[in-house]
């Protein structure tokens, strides 16, 4: 699925400036470069996993629990963090914290490119997430920083979501070469050379900025957001794969609790983290809802792809990286496309489209099948990269333009929770009805018990364990397999496409004004 944030300055657009503000030169679009490629960093990194499911899986044989937390946790970590990494560099200077967040995400990287097991990959994820919180939002507030002119900044902006788009495109495709050559971690490794140029050029070229005002960082609103965020994710992750426990349950509780906390003590703060009275403008507040539900719809399907490509279709990594390419492109040219067509017709019949959109998308995948063309499968993932593509950068746009331009840093660490938070919940959750509905259907009757259990955690597992054997006990596994595997990404598809429905609902009925 492609990570594509796309941020839309209307309002600067269209407020005239009073006064000439100073244009940028080389050195300011020289530094353009240095902020796009954290940005390439964190949305390749995103995507590049998907391509290498299969070979990890292979390689560490984690449990479903564990390939899920693999998958996850980077997006878990990410959602928790962004809004307080964001008002760090508000107060220690972006610039500060985008090069100590490249240093931590090159050296996760690595751990995580030379894990031995799924706990320590899981752990180097965590650490990735850590360190990429630091590096979006700070991307953002020093574009704003260092392009002064509206129409420059608008066409800085638009590059770097450009480039975004790029990383998530280029994801799959690098990571399917290195694949072909090389081990599985290279596609951690190769996210070094980017950090590398990101510390040399970073302190010649980006000029420092901080908010000249911050107020005091409210130490308690930072533990709250966190102990909102973590249990709460991590119950519903852990019901979906597991089912409902006391343990559960309890989790839910506290991150509830704690996120009621969190917002009652915003709203007597002087500087809060949040400006919660945002929430009050039906703008703001759809955008954000559907930001996150939209993503969720779209990532749990798109987790299941490079697996459908190369266990049931027996695709090169390669190949079904290049394969998944022209979806993602066509995801990016209608988020670029998606805000002049806002101008034209206003963001609420151009969001419901694009949510209606990937509703036909979803739905449509039932009629992928284990046999079924490719084409079918690629004019699926088209329409809903598509839909996915224009919400991204509609929702981004609603969201700036209900704050003023001093809070669009911190308005931008919210759309950023909600992308992060739906895209590790659609993973979660429709990621565990697919793996509920494969175990149910694999067909292990007939096989060794030692090996029986692995051939029911995942579609790899499970086409190895097959492979392994001999005869018709082997084409039944095999077949039971896929079957199943397909049939779960069919129900995974209605949930995905009954979720967008109620976004669409909710777009039409919330932004009439």
């Amino acid at each position: 699925m492609t990570m594509t944030r796309n941020v839309t300055t209307m309002t600067t657009l269209q407020t005239p400036l009073r006064t000439p503000a100073p244009r940028a030169g080389r050195r300011e679009w020289a530094a353009l470069t240095v902020l796009s490629s954290a940005v390439f960093l964190v949305s390749m990194d995103a995507t590049v996993l998907d391509i290498a499911v299969p070979h990890l899986t292979e390689a560490l044989r984690p449990s479903a629990t564990q390939l899920l937390w693999i998958v996850d946790v980077y997006s878990f970590v990410l959602a928790a963090l962004l809004i307080t990494m964001g008002n760090v560099g508000d107060r220690i200077g972006r610039r500060k914290i985008l090069l100590i967040g490249a240093v931590g995400f090159a050296a996760a990287s690595l751990v995580a490119g030379f894990a031995v097991s799924p706990a320590m990959l899981i752990a180097a994820r965590v650490v990735q997430g850590v360190a990429g919180a630091t590096l979006m939002p700070a991307t953002l507030a020093l574009i704003h920083s260092t392009f002064a002119d509206a129409r420059q900044r608008a066409l800085a902006i638009g590059v770097w979501s450009a480039v975004a788009s790029g990383g998530a495109v280029a994801g799959p495709v690098l990571g399917g070469l290195l694949l072909e050559h090389f081990f599985w971690g290279s596609v951690f490794v190769m996210n070094v050379p980017v950090v590398a140029l990101i510390l040399v050029a970073g302190p010649l070229l980006v000029t420092e900025s901080r908010d000249p005002a911050p107020g005091r960082l409210d130490i308690a609103s930072v533990g709250l957001s966190v102990l909102a965020l973590m249990p709460l994710i991590y119950a519903i992750t852990e019901t979906a794969v597991h089912g409902p426990t006391v343990g559960y349950g309890a989790a839910a509780l506290v991150g509830i609790v704690a996120g009621l906390a969190f917002m009652r003590r915003q709203r007597h703060l002087d500087v809060p983290l949040i400006d919660v009275t945002l929430f009050r403008r039906p703008a703001f507040t759809v955008a954000v809802l559907t930001n996150l539900i939209s993503v969720f719809a779209v990532s749990g399907l798109l987790y299941f792809g490079a697996q459908y490509l190369q266990v049931v279709h027996g695709m090169s990594t390669f190949r079904a990286g290049l394969t998944l390419a022209p979806a993602m492109v066509a995801s990016a040219a209608a988020a670029l496309a998606a805000a002049p067509l806002m101008r034209r017709y206003s963001a609420r019949p151009v969001l419901v489209g694009a949510l209606l959109l990937q509703v036909v998308g979803a739905m449509a995948m039932f009629g992928v099948g284990v046999h079924g063309s490719i084409a079918v499968y690629l004019t699926v993932e088209a329409l809903i990269g598509i839909g996915a593509g224009a919400v991204l950068t509609l929702t981004s746009a609603l969201v700036l333009s209900a704050v003023p331009a001093e809070r669009a840093g911190a308005a931008s660490a919210v759309t950023e929770t909600a992308y992060e938070a739906g895209h590790a919940l659609g993973i979660a959750i429709l990621g565990s009805i697919g793996t509920a509905v494969f175990r149910a259907g694999v067909d292990v009757s007939d096989v060794p018990e030692d090996v029986a259990h692995s051939a029911r955690e995942t579609i790899g597992a499970a086409v190895q364990v097959g492979s392994g054997l001999g005869g018709d006990v082997a084409a039944r596994v095999v077949t039971s397999a896929t079957d199943a595997f397909v049939s779960g990404i069919h129900v995974a598809a209605g949930v995905s496409g009954l979720a967008s429905l109620v976004c669409a609902a909710l777009a039409l009925r919330l932004l009439r004004r």
